[in-house]
């Protein structure tokens, strides 16, 4: 059957279409399509007609306008001596040849004529026709994402301080710092992307009901129960391994202690009560062992080991209250983000912040908070510890124990302290929390952070941008299980690695791209028809060596199939640390440009061969069928 009589015509209705039924035959196809440049390439057929309907033949040229790419005839012309089907052998050298296919070609060869050949005789010949071919190229067996990182495949047996852990900032708040609402939805929201760390700001509330909202701000406020019923019905939705509560806690020790009724009448036996059978803790456990738990992050008086001694001695029932001095007001090191925001509650200002760069909250009163036993007693493996140098902590802290730095005081770490810091998140979990003048929830650059092996860099998940891009990028890893284990030279303590100064730690990537072409982009949101002059960024960020971006051509007026033919080459110094953003633009001037859709992956993940990319809005939804196609090779 010749190519070009496809669709068949007993698949077509009699007489002629309009637009809509045009589009439902297109999905019987059952290849995406986008309705603006259907609807183009339809307007386009019949623009002279009076009727706006087209026949079998319209409808032919119509359907090869979006599906038959000439990058794809290319390809499929230059693998088939006939340059009409590949046969079985064929097929199975170009998975070898063209797409570095290693194991079990002449198997996958066989299934991919059965699943995407939709001609019966060719399939029962077991070959691939050129509609065949376009299936397979558009479908998620080339992606550029590689189909192994889709799983969990990472060893997941090593101690939870050896892991990246997708980690959410003040997660109850959906919009800004200061007025915005906070809502359930930010928990659900996070959860469902994967999010393993979440953080809860508890206030006394009325009728000793504790609140969760942005204290001495005008955010709205939400029930500490509701927040917990929400986590138990969504902790393990997308993944089963553990969930870290963070909880910067403000309340007094009887709404604590409701607080800790809740966290285990609803949590029940997902909530982590009691160590894994150790009677010492010498070592945190993996994220293996804790699977389908909830871990409560805060405060506690004295150690873990005498925690479980009041529980064996069945005394933990009775209220407790520790000294003043053993706890403060801020979640271990939050005082930066509350003096930030209330600058009357600091009169000496740090050098060089600016005394107006956010509206003022309500005075905070940097009162002591005592902590009930009741709530202590639920934390186990993540005791808060207020950070004090990287030398008392070599020398004092235990290994349950977790830091919470500010944005501003870690990036001077990693500028002055990198190999220590190093060490330190080699050995001890450590938070990383954006600074407070961020009241319109703006995020930083996660990926400084991850260069020195933090596990929890904690971002606004509700502020779309090139931070949460890295952020979701680096997690779609290891199948999107929240957890990615560190390179080894971040969990050595013998390491002597730092972001400036790699050494012998890592072996370097040669990486090329050649962006052949688009599919599908839609139009900007200036666009006023569904043309585009489209233009592809390539980004890479990892150490500050590996930060490059390179910039195409750009393409007028043809959002529907741009062509670009060209190469990008890349040298990574670091490609455990490094992600690559491939971002897609409408230039809408010399100085300006309007964002289209994006994608971002660890440079790891990547595939070789011909692949596409698809395109993600800035909410990180999918456009499909809005994609890009690459040939990509490293070594």
């Amino acid at each position: 059957m010749e190519e070009n009589r496809y669709p068949p015509d007993d698949d077509f209705m009699d007489g002629k279409i309009n637009l809509e039924d045009t589009m439902e035959l297109l999905k019987k196809f059952e290849l995406p399509f986008d309705y603006a440049h259907v609807k183009h390439v339809f307007k386009k057929t019949t623009d002279k007609r009076k009727d706006h309907t087209i026949n079998i033949e319209d409808f032919r040229a119509i359907y090869r306008t979006i599906v038959h790419r000439p990058e794809f005839l290319e390809i499929f012309r230059a693998c088939s001596p006939n340059s009409k089907v590949l046969a079985h052998g064929q097929v199975v050298e170009f998975l070898k040849k063209e797409q570095y296919e290693t194991e079990e070609c002449e198997i996958t060869a066989l299934e991919i004529i059965l699943k995407y050949e939709p001609i019966d005789e060719v399939r029962k010949r077991r070959q691939l026709s050129f509609e065949g071919f376009v299936r397979y190229m558009a479908s998620e067996e080339c992606s550029v994402f590689k189909s192994l990182h889709r799983t969990i495949y990472q060893d997941m047996s090593y101690p939870l301080c050896d892991y990246f852990i997708s980690s959410s900032h003040n997660t109850y708040l959906i919009s800004d710092q200061l007025i915005g609402p906070s809502h359930l939805w930010g928990y659900t929201s996070a959860l469902l992307k994967g999010c393993r760390c979440l953080e809860i700001d508890c206030w006394d509330g009325p009728n000793n009901e504790p609140v969760v909202y942005h204290g001495h701000t005008l955010t709205s406020k939400i029930p500490f129960h509701s927040v917990i019923q929400v986590i138990e019905k969504y902790a393990f939705e997308v993944s089963d391994y553990p969930v870290v509560l963070s909880l910067e806690n403000h309340c007094s020790p009887q709404q604590q202690e409701v607080m800790a009724d809740y966290l285990e009448s609803i949590l029940g036996e997902k909530l982590l009560t009691s160590t894994l059978g150790e009677t010492r803790v010498t070592q945190l456990p993996s994220p293996e062992a804790l699977k389908f738990k909830i871990l409560v992050k805060n405060k506690k008086v004295g150690t873990v080991e005498e925690s479980m001694l009041r529980r064996d001695l069945d005394s933990h029932g009775e209220t407790g209250e520790v000294s003043e001095s053993e706890n403060l007001s801020e979640d271990d090191d939050d005082s930066e983000d509350t003096a930030a925001l209330c600058p009357q509650r600091d009169s000496s200002k740090r050098k060089g912040e600016s005394t107006h760069s956010a509206p003022a909250r309500k005075k905070a009163k940097m009162k002591k908070v005592k902590i009930a036993l009741a709530l202590s007693d639920l934390v186990i493996y993540t005791k808060s510890e207020k950070f004090v140098s990287f030398e008392h902590s070599q020398g004092h802290q235990r290994c349950y124990e977790n830091n919470s730095i500010g944005e501003t005081r870690a990036r001077k770490f990693v500028k002055h302290s990198a190999r220590d810091f190093v060490l330190h998140t080699s050995r001890f979990i450590t938070r990383i929390y954006p600074k407070g003048t961020r009241a319109t929830s703006s995020n930083y650059n996660p990926q400084e952070f991850w260069n020195v092996g933090c596990q929890m860099v904690a971002l606004n998940f509700q502020t779309p941008g090139v931070q949460m891009d890295l952020q979701n990028g680096k997690f779609l890893d290891n199948g999107g299980s929240g957890y990615i284990l560190k390179p080894e030279f971040l969990r050595n303590r013998g390491s002597s690695f730092t972001p400036h100064n790699v050494g012998k730690y890592s072996k370097p990537m040669s990486l090329s791209i050649k962006l052949i072409s688009g599919h599908q982009l839609p139009p900007s949101n200036l666009s006023k028809t569904n043309k585009a002059d489209p233009l592809v960024q390539i980004e890479i960020y990892g150490v500050p060596e590996d930060r490059r971006k390179k910039k195409s051509s750009v393409i007028k007026s043809n959002a529907l199939s741009p062509r670009w033919d060209e190469t990008f080459s890349f040298t990574i110094q670091v490609p455990e640390l490094a992600l690559i953003r491939f971002c897609v633009e409408d230039e809408i001037s010399v100085v300006s440009n309007d964002f289209i859709g994006q994608y971002t992956l660890p440079v790891l993940s990547l595939n070789k061969g011909y692949r596409n990319v698809p395109l993600l809005n800035k909410h990180g939804t999918s456009l499909k069928p809005a994609s890009l196609f690459v040939h990509i090779w490293y070594y």
